[in-house]
Formats: C-alpha cells, structure tokens, sequence
C-alpha cells in the first residue's frame, strides 16, 4: 500500500487516481501510524514553501524517520523540495534535510525573457541511471509549474529538463525520490513513472 501524504496542500486525488490506473493501490491520509504501515509514501505539494512546510510540521519527523529507516519515498513538485535542506522562496526557510541542497529562485539562472513560471512540457535528460526511469526513455516529455528549482544537489541529481537552462527535474538518493514535474499530469510517461516508483 502506498500512503499520500494529506498535509492540506497537493493534488491528492488525482495522485490517488493515477495509482489506480496503474492498479497499485494508494490511500490518502494525514495519520502517522497509516504512513508506518504503508509500503511506500508520497509527499505531493502545490503553493508556497514556508506554509507547505509549516503545515505539514506535526508529520514532518514521523516521514523522517521512516525514510531514515529505509522506506521508499517519492516527492512531487513542493514535494520535492521540501526533501531537502532549505528554501529560499521568500526568505528562507528549513526543510526536511533528507537531501543535501536548497531551493532557489529560477529567475537566477534563465534567460530574462523566459516567462516565470515555468508552465509547459519538457523532455528529461537523465544525469544517471534511476529505478524510477525503468519504463521511460531519455527524451521522454513530463509536465512542469514551478518558480524554484533545486540547487546545489549534485549528490542526489538524476534528471535536468532544459528552460533556457538545465533545472533539476527529478532527484534520487538511496530510498529518497524526487520529481519537480508533475507524473500525474504527464499521461502514460508519468503512469509509468509512477508504476516504476511502486515497483522498488
């Protein structure tokens, strides 16, 4: 069983919805003890990151500890920047740590032209090799809405998408995943995104 985190903020049901199309079975849920029997958990995200990551304060160690006890977990957009260390998204803020890195502003590093956010299809060009890339192919086009990227995270970078500049697109070290697209908005490459990540 796979646990999506309901901390008040992401597109919870289509997450839900996605996992059924692919047959896995997923329950939506802000319950500890739920996320500690669950097989593998998702922390899906939209909005600002200072309010994601106070709000989901009361399950913030509870997710620590289980992803430090090993148990699969895949972020997705706010998600996955809430994994690592802090933000920059209108001040700064702490994250969870489970990541070495931070977020900063894209306005940083893309063309003064380019229109923020970033709201379009891109392909994913892989950084290394990832379980959660085993049915998809390099070139392979997903869905994105973000003003912040992940920077700094060498360790844990396995997939840029280009926008005017290489973004971080997707992240994974040890149990600890990360997409800065949405899979759930990006047809059969994210149903197989997903599926991959149900599978490790």
């Amino acid at each position: 069983m796979i646990a999506i985190v309901d901390y008040g903020v992401g597109n919870l049901f289509s997450l839900q919805s996605s996992f059924a199309a692919i047959g896995a079975e997923a329950v939506v849920t802000s319950n500890a003890e739920t996320l500690r029997k669950a097989d593998k958990i998702i922390l899906p995200g939209v909005g600002a990151f200072a309010d994601a990551a106070e709000k989901l304060r009361p399950l913030a160690p509870q997710i620590k500890k289980l992803a430090g006890e090993g148990k699969p977990l895949l972020g997705i957009c706010l998600g996955m920047q809430l994994l690592f260390e802090k933000s920059y998204e209108y001040g700064e803020h702490p994250g969870l740590a489970l990541l070495k890195g931070e977020v900063r502003p894209i306005s940083e590093v893309i063309p003064k032209d380019y229109k923020i956010p970033h709201i379009g299809w891109n392909a994913l060009w892989f950084v290394r090799e990832s379980p959660l890339f085993r049915y998809i192919s390099e070139g392979d086009f997903v869905y994105f809405v973000h003003s912040f990227y992940a920077a700094n995270c060498e360790t844990s970078l396995i997939a840029t998408a280009e926008y005017g500049a290489p973004l971080t697109a997707a992240v994974g070290f040890g149990n600890v995943y990360g997409c800065q697209f949405h899979p759930e908005k990006s047809g059969e490459v994210g149903l197989s995104i997903l599926k991959a990540f149900a599978e490790i």
